[in-house]
């Protein structure tokens, strides 16, 4: 299926206490490029996501956007610095028996030293963290994917609509093509006539320069390779793959045979047809731009 490189996909899923959301977006591009932004703590997760996008697309400019919401801590640890908090229960019971005074002592007043705990994140799970992102991902990557296949239904449907013109294009040009001949003919009987007047006219003569005229601005090589071309744009279009560059190279001999004929036919309704023709090509040229 023909798939646009422009698309947008999108979801969010609350998974082992992380509210995760994955965005992709991509335009145009003739190679596919692909960045993506995390928070600086997940940075693992960076590699990973383009190992998955290159999996399944091959050209276009790809964004991917992680955002992680951790709604539980379970990740966070606090240690006791024991040496220090010995320090100051060794601190207080000396200053008791020194000056004679109760101590009072409790556990909480020990606890408004905020320097005897360090308060730490445990190492990521860096597997698991990956597991439940690729979950999302997964779904946002569908619909990433459909909106370029929804796109890319319309870029067949038009291009093929332009190569269909162009074939009816193609059939006015060898419609025209023996009639320039024929006029040739006959325009050359009519001067040889007004040069001679009543003398005999050397008919092998005029079929001699009929016949080197009509070699001259034949132009049903390129007709018939025009058509080849076309009968194999329409092919393409079913493969499921991507044919950007396939199509790219196709449209660029397309246009090469329309300029064959306009520069070998000399005649001006030819050559007006042959300006349809490139218009069109020019039109299919910027459709398969968007291809992936």
């Amino acid at each position: 299926m023909i798939k646009s490189m422009t698309g947008y996909g999108r979801a969010c899923e609350l998974i082992d206490g992380m509210n995760i959301t994955v965005e992709l977006k991509s335009v145009n591009s003739r190679y596919l490029e692909f960045s993506s932004r995390v928070y600086k703590n997940y940075s693992f997760l960076e590699d990973k996501l383009k190992t998955y996008v290159r999996q399944l697309i091959s050209r276009g400019k790809v964004e991917c956007n992680v955002q992680i919401d951790a709604l539980e801590t379970d990740d966070v640890v606090v240690q006791l610095n024991e040496s220090l908090a010995s320090g100051y229960i060794a601190a207080i019971n000396t200053l008791c028996e020194k000056f004679g005074l109760e101590n009072d002592y409790k556990v909480s007043n020990l606890a408004r030293h905020g320097d005897i705990f360090a308060i730490r994140k445990a190492p990521a799970d860096e597997d698991k963290i990956w597991e439940a992102v690729m979950k999302v991902l997964d779904e946002a990557t569908k619909s990433f994917i459909a909106m370029r296949e929804i796109e890319g239904a319309k870029l067949k449907e038009d291009i093929l609509s332009r190569a269909d013109t162009i074939i009816s294009y193609v059939e006015k040009v060898e419609q025209r093509s023996p009639e320039t001949v024929k006029e040739y003919n006959e325009k050359l009987l009519g001067r040889m006539k007004d040069l001679l007047g009543d003398a005999n006219v050397d008919e092998q003569r005029l079929l001699t320069e009929a016949a080197i005229f009509a070699d001259k601005v034949a132009v049903a090589e390129e007709t018939v390779r025009l058509r080849s071309h076309i009968e194999q744009l329409h092919s393409f279009m079913d493969l499921d793959e991507p044919i950007g560059r396939k199509l790219d190279f196709l449209v660029q001999e397309i246009n090469r045979e329309a300029n064959t004929i306009g520069s070998k036919a000399n005649d001006i309704e030819i050559a007006r047809t042959v300006i349809d023709i490139k218009a069109e090509v020019e039109k299919i040229r910027e459709q398969i731009q968007n291809i992936e």
